[in-house]
C-alpha cells in the first residue's frame, strides 16, 4: 500500500538511476539470491514484499526523497534496503548510514547479511560497524594506568592483576573493542582507560598510528556501508545540526536508513536534550580528587595541589547538598519522578562552585609540564565546565521548548543509595526532526515491523515530523490464521480493580502450564511483575519451569540466551522485552499480554505531550495514548511469529480490548487469526 506524504518532484541523476536499475536487476528472475544458501544464508524463496520494498528504497535514494516503510517480520527487510544502499553508496562515492536500535540487529547485519551480499553482488563494497568512542581502549591511558600514575588514575580497589589482564589483552587484540574482552572487567577501570574525545591528543600522541579508535575511525571514512546505533546517530546529529560543530563522531554520509525506526521519537527526545547525572558528576570530581581514599589526578607527587584538592572536597559537599534538595519531592512521588515547570523552583548551589573550580583548575593545568597528565586534567576541566553550563540551563530552564524533570533511581551497586538525574527533552520532536533530519537534502529511510495504526502511517509520521516522502505498508508473509490462536479474556476484572493482579497471576499460571513454559509474559510495570513472581515462582519450580525475571541478576541478553538454551523456560519481562527480541522456533510458543501498554500518563514528557495536543484542540487519549499503545501492543505480539514454521498462542488478559470502545483499534491492528474467549 503506497501512501503519498508530501513527496517532492525531484529529478533523479544518471548515477542514481544506474543504482536503481542495478537494484531491479538484482531482484530479477536470475537473482543471485538463488545462491544465498551457498554463501551461508537461507535457501532462496522469492518474496514479493522484499522486492517491493527494495524498489521503493532504490527509488527514494535515486530521487533523494524520504521513505517510510512498515515491513512485517519475514519480509527480509535487511536485504531489501541493503542492496539499493550498497549500489547507491558506490554510485555516490559516499557511505550510506544504517542505524539500528539493538546490538543484535547490528551484529546480524555485519556478521551475516553484509558478508552474504558481498559474495552474491556484482559490486566490490566495504562495510563496517561504528561504535561509540568509549568502546575502544586508549593505549596512552592504559600505559599511564599501568605505570607511575596508577594511584592517580585507577580506583583504589582495582587489583594489579586486573590492569595486567588489560595490558596483556592490549598486546593481542586487533580492534581494542570492549566487546572482545572475555574476562570480567570492572566498569570503573574501563572508564579510566577507554578512548575519550576530551582526553585525546590526536596526532601528537605517540600511539596515534596504532590507536584502536583512530584505526576504526579511518575505516569508517572509507566504508560504503556504516552500521551504527540510534544513540550514536542522534549524538552525531546534535553536534552536526544543532551545535553546528565539525568534530562529529560519524563520517559524512549521503543517506541514512533507520531500521527499528519505531523508537525514533523516544531516541531523539533522549539524546537531543539534557542529562545531568549525580553519579557522573561524582565520578568527575573523584577523578580529580577523592577525599575518601586520597586518590586522583591531583595527587601527583611533587605538585602543589593542596589548595585545589581542598576546593574539590568543597564541591563534593556542595554537590551532596545540591542533590539533597530533590530527595523529599522524589520520596513523595511513587515513581521517583518529578516534573519541573517553573525556572528557579530549585536552588542552584552548585554551578557557581563548579565554575570557580574550573577557573582554578585551568590555572593549575597551565603550570603542569607532563603532557599525559595535563591532557587528563584538561578532560576533567571540560567536563566540569560542561556540567556547570548544563546545571544552569536546567535550573533556569533556558533551553526553549523543552520539558524538564528529575528522576531518582535506587542503586544496588553504589554506596550512595540514590542516583539523581536532571533531564530535559525537546517537546516538539516532530518540528525539530522535520527541520534537521527530514529537510537535510539527504534521503532518510525509516523502516520497522510496526509503524502503522489501523493501516495508516499518519500517526507515526506526524509524531516524528516525517515529510518530503512516501509511505509504504507491506503485507505479512505469514499465515496467522493457521499459525496463531488468540485468547482474549471476558472474565478478568478491570485493571484498576484491586484483585486484578491476583486473577492475572492465576491466568498466567494456567496458560504457561498449557505450553509447558516457552512463554514471554509481558508487563507494563515492575510492581505487577514482581507481585506475580512472588505468587508464581514456587509453582513454576514445582512444575520444572525455569523462571527468568527481568530486573533480577541476569542482563536482558543473558536472559534471552538462557531462555533459548533451557527448555520449558518463561520470561517475565517489562518494557524492553516488548520490542527488539527475536526468538524463532520452538523456544517461544506463547506470548501473554498482562495489560494494554498505555504509557504512564503522569510521566513528565507524556504529560507535556498531552498538554500540547490539548492546546491545539486535540484529545490526548484519542490522538496520542491509544495509537501509541497500539504500536507497543503490535510490538509485543510480534515477538511470537518469526518464521513461516512458527506456531503459538497470544493471550490478552486485559478485558478492555473487548469492553472498551478503543479495543477495536488493538484487535484490528493485528493480522486476522482465530479468537477464543475465556
Amino acid at each position: 500500500m503506497i501512501l503519498p506524504v508530501n513527496n517532492p518532484d525531484l529529478t533523479q541523476g544518471p548515477i542514481a538511476s544506474d543504482a536503481l536499475a542495478r537494484t531491479r536487476a538484482f531482484f530479477g528472475e536470475d537473482t543471485p539470491l538463488k545462491h544465498a544458501e551457498e554463501a551461508g544464508g537461507r535457501p532462496y524463496e522469492r518474496r514479493e514484499q522484499q522486492e517491493q520494498m527494495s524498489f521503493a528504497v532504490a527509488e527514494a535514494l535515486a530521487d533523494r526523497h524520504n521513505l517510510l516503510v512498515e515491513a512485517p517480520t519475514g519480509v527480509g527487510k535487511s536485504f531489501a534496503y541493503l542492496v539499493p544502499a550498497i549500489y547507491h553508496a558506490r554510485a555516490m562515492r559516499q557511505c550510506v548510514l544504517i542505524t539500528t536500535e539493538t546490538i543484535n540487529l547490528q551484529e546480524q547485519l555485519v556478521s551475516k547479511d553484509l558478508p552474504i551480499l558481498s559474495e552474491l553482488m556484482d559490486e566490490d563494497f566495504t562495510y563496517v560497524i561504528a561504535k561509540g568512542r568509549s568502546n575502544y581502549l586508549c593505549k596512552r591511558r592504559l600505559m599511564m594506568a599501568g605505570g607511575e600514575h596508577r594511584e592517580e588514575l585507577i580506583p583504589a580497589d582495582t587489583a594489579v592483576t586486573d590492569i595486567q589482564q588489560l595490558l596483556d589483552w592490549a598486546r593481542t587484540t586487533e580492534t581494542g573493542s570492549k566487546s572482545e574482552i572475555e574476562f570480567r572487567l570492572d566498569p570503573q577501570l574501563w572508564t579510566c582507560v577507554c578512548s575519550e574525545a576530551s582526553s585525546c591528543m590526536g596526532p601528537k600522541c605517540k600511539h596515534f598510528h596504532s590507536c584502536f579508535y583512530w584505526k576504526a575511525r579511518h575505516t569508517w571514512d572509507k566504508a560504503d556501508i556504516v552500521v551504527t546505533n540510534h544513540a550514536l546517530f542522534f549524538t552525531d546529529l546534535k553536534i552536526r545540526a544543532i551545535e553546528q560543530q565539525e568534530n562529529c563522531p560519524l563520517p559524512q554520509y549521503c543517506a541514512v536508513i533507520f531500521d527499528e525506526a519505531h523508537t525514533l521519537e523516544d531516541n531523539a527526545a533522549r539524546h537531543l536534550g539534557l542529562q545531568v547525572h549525580s553519579g557522573m558528576i561524582r565520578a568527575m570530581l573523584n577523578r580529580l580528587f577523592n577525599p575518601v581514599n586520597g586518590r586522583g589526578l591531583l595527587m601527583k607527587p611533587g605538585s602543589d595541589s593542596m589548595s585545589i584538592r581542598g576546593e574539590v572536597s568543597e564541591v563534593h559537599e556542595a554537590m551532596t547538598g545540591f542533590f539533597a534538595q530533590f530527595d523529599e519531592p522524589l520520596d513523595k512521588s511513587p515513581d521517583q519522578i518529578i516534573r519541573v515547570t517553573k525556572p528557579g523552583k530549585f536552588e542552584d548551589s552548585l554551578s557557581g562552585k563548579l565554575d570557580m573550580l574550573g577557573r582554578h583548575l585551568n590555572e593549575f593545568i597551565k603550570a603542569q609540564e607532563e603532557a599525559g597528565l595535563k591532557i587528563e586534567l584538561e578532560a576533567q576541566l571540560e567536563r566540569c565546565n560542561c556540567t556547570c553550563t548544563e546545571i544552569d540551563q536546567f535550573i533556569h530552564m533556558s533551553l526553549p521548548d523543552q520539558v524538564y524533570w528529575v528522576e531518582g533511581r535506587q542503586s544496588r551497586f553504589s554506596r550512595y543509595s540514590r542516583q539523581t538525574e536532571l533531564i530535559s527533552a525537546p517537546l516538539n520532536i516532530a518540528q525539530l526532526l522535520g527541520n534537521i533530519l527530514f529537510s537535510s537534502g539527504k534521503p532518510v529511510i525509516l523502516t520497522s515491523a510496526t509503524l502503522a495504526v489501523r493501516d495508516s502511517l499518519t500517526y507515526f509520521a506526524n509524531r516524528v515530523g516525517f515529510h518530503h516522502g512516501d509511505g509504504l505498508i507491506l503485507d505479512t508473509p505469514f499465515n496467522y490464521k493457521h499459525q496463531v490462536k488468540l485468547f482474549v479474556s471476558r472474565t478478568m476484572p478491570q485493571p484498576n480493580e484491586q484483585n486484578y493482579t491476583e486473577k492475572a497471576a492465576e491466568q498466567i499460571r494456567t496458560f504457561v502450564d498449557k505450553t509447558n513454559g516457552n512463554a514471554f509474559v509481558l508487563f507494563t510495570s515492575f510492581n505487577m511483575l514482581n507481585s506475580c513472581v512472588s505468587r508464581l515462582s514456587n509453582h513454576f519450580l514445582a512444575q520444572g519451569i525455569n523462571l527468568l525475571v527481568h530486573g533480577d541478576t541476569l542482563s536482558r541478553s543473558a536472559m534471552l540466551s538462557e531462555f533459548k538454551k533451557v527448555k520449558s523456560s518463561v520470561i517475565f519481562g517489562a518494557s524492553s522485552f516488548w520490542t527488539g527480541v527475536d526468538v524463532p522456533g520452538d523456544a517461544l510458543s506463547n506470548v501473554i499480554i498482562t495489560k494494554l501498554p498505555f504509557a504512564v500518563p503522569n510521566h513528565p514528557l507524556i504529560e507535556a505531550r498531552c498538554d500540547a495536543i490539548r492546546k491545539l484542540g486535540g484529545e490526548p487519549f484519542r490522538d496520542y495514548s491509544i495509537p501509541d499503545a497500539v504500536l507497543k501492543f503490535r510490538q509485543g505480539i510480534g515477538r511470537l511469529i518469526r518464521s513461516k514454521t512458527d506456531t503459538g498462542i497470544i493471550v490478552v488478559l486485559d478485558p478492555r480490548i473487548i469492553t472498551k470502545y478503543y479495543g477495536r483499534s488493538f484487535l484490528e491492528s493485528i493480522p486476522e487469526c482465530p479468537i477464543e474467549y475465556f
